[in-house]
């Protein structure tokens, strides 16, 4: 019977030691829309718009037997050069900004440290299949800015900005001048724009000048030049078009 026990409990103890430790690595993104809203989600196998926050956490799940704090490496690159590390960091979460078009992949390696010295450190990943690698894609650039613009409150285009579709601007600088090189109006944010107005009243309908300085993740500097229409009179459902059509 004694030996029952001890053969017993000498199996309960490698049944401790067989559930090994683990870590589960997420990426979570933050953007902010077109729309001006902050929008969250898992990054892996996306593609998004530049420039995003990815707070990266390791999750890890420390069995009986290992230490309560386990060894870190995160390790970035882009697919195409494998060979260039983008970032190396040592902690269990992280938050990194992106800018830059290309495709990305992410990396953690972590060591459990057995309390027994006889047992050894547990290494995640084992081998190639069990990496569980982050990889995500960031879009070239994209800018375009419409002719014409009818500030009247009907709800379609009251207001200058970029063309529906912009996307992966990092640096972002417009401004809007009358004939006389006035400037009547400035902004920085790419989710806003100018609402036709100029110390508060609507400006004279008539031809009036964009300039804008911006820069997309893939390196495009854009140096936007433009007349503009500002055509108060133009109502939805015209049967001219131009303004509808955001052209």
């Amino acid at each position: 019977m004694k030996h029952i026990l001890t053969l017993l409990l000498a199996l309960l103890h490698l049944t401790a030691w067989a559930q090994l430790p683990t870590v589960e690595p997420l990426g979570t993104y933050y953007v902010i829309t077109e729309d001006g809203e902050e929008e969250t989600g898992d990054v892996n196998g996306t593609v998004q718009n530049a420039p995003f926050r990815v707070l990266f956490t390791a999750n890890p799940t420390v069995t009986e037997g290992y230490k309560s704090q386990p060894w870190y490496e995160w390790i970035l690159w882009k697919a195409d050069e494998p060979q260039t590390i983008l970032l190396r960091r040592n902690d269990e979460t992280i938050e990194h900004e992106f800018r830059e078009s290309g495709t990305y992949v992410m990396q953690l390696r972590a060591i459990f440290y057995a309390e027994d010295p006889a047992v050894g450190d547990y290494e995640f990943p084992q081998d190639d299949e069990d990496k569980k690698l982050i990889t995500f894609t960031l879009s070239e650039s994209k800018l375009e800015f419409p002719n014409a613009i009818s500030p009247n409150g009907d709800g379609h285009n009251d207001i200058l900005r970029p063309k529906d579709g912009y996307k992966s601007i990092v640096s972002f600088h417009a401004a809007v001048y009358n004939r006389w090189g006035q400037k009547l109006y400035a902004w920085d944010d790419i989710h806003a724009g100018w609402d036709g107005k100029y110390k508060g009243s609507t400006v004279k309908d008539g031809v009036y000048f964009l300039v804008v300085s911006a820069k997309g993740s893939d390196g495009i500097n854009y140096n936007i030049k433009k007349a503009i229409n500002v055509i108060s009179g133009f109502s939805h459902g015209d049967s001219t078009n131009g303004t509808e059509n955001n052209e």
